[in-house]
């Protein structure tokens, strides 16, 4: 599939739910943990697949502010998993030119969590290639309204007018800041939802979800599928096909 690819038409954002771990390793008559732990190489896969298509952004939904509310014994596994794939990871992200960033509550980690996240960022910030965020601790709703008091704030001060308010200003805002929208999402686990990802970031991307595909299975060839129905989709933003045609 990959061959099938237009690489002149690729999406410049990719964001990922990556869903469908703990209902893996249950099937296995596993814990939940085990699916989270075996859901690393579908994390390098994507990743590395995105970087060598030279796909720009892709956004991994890793723990939601929703996420807080499971088992604490989970919580705690992701947690430590999440320090350990930080750290042995960084190698492939080095060796792959990948550019590390995080968006959400991030203060809310633990220590431990803060210092391997912010260590990996500081080595990788001068990679050129793909630019990885991982969306800790992060919601839609939450990133509104911290762009939404924070433009309210600068109102207040006397910095910023009401009729400077547009869309583009409103982005800047945003944790996303200055990355591209995104084009494609994608979820894994059959679930087709956005589950409070990327509100704004997703209000015209090409939605795909893998009904039969939980996240520890996630391969490339599933990445390449999903790209070649982006680019047999017609991306109309509002207008009619005509107009799309004749541009």
């Amino acid at each position: 599939m990959k061959e099938q690819i237009d690489l002149h038409r690729l999406p410049q954002h990719i964001a990922i739910i990556m869903d469908g771990n703990g209902r893996w390793a249950q099937k296995q008559g596993a814990m939940r943990v085990f699916g989270h732990r075996n859901a690393i190489k579908a994390v390098r896969e994507a990743t590395e697949g995105c970087a060598e298509l030279g796909v720009k952004v892709l956004t991994l939904y890793a723990f939601s502010t929703e996420n807080w509310a499971r088992p604490e014994f989970e919580v705690k596994a992701l947690m430590e998993l999440l320090v350990d794939t930080i750290h042995s990871e960084l190698p492939t992200l080095l060796n792959n030119n990948v550019k590390l960033d995080t968006i959400g509550q991030t203060n809310s980690l633990p220590q431990s969590c803060q210092a391997a996240l912010y260590d990996a960022i500081e080595k990788t910030k001068h990679n050129t290639g793909l630019n990885l965020i991982l969306a800790l601790g992060y919601s839609g709703k939450w990133d509104i309204i911290k762009a939404v008091k924070e433009m309210a704030q600068e109102v207040k001060n006397g910095d910023l007018a009401v009729h400077q308010i547009d869309e583009n200003l409103f982005t800047h805002y945003l944790a996303t800041q200055d990355r591209p929208e995104v084009d494609l999402m994608l979820r894994t686990g059959g679930d087709h939802r956005i589950s409070n990802f990327l509100l704004w970031q997703l209000a015209y991307a090409e939605l795909f979800f893998y009904d039969e595909v939980f996240w520890p299975d996630f391969r490339r060839e599933h990445l390449y599928e999903a790209i070649l129905s982006y680019q047999n989709r017609e991306r109309r933003f509002g207008k009619t096909s005509e107009q799309v045609s004749n541009v």
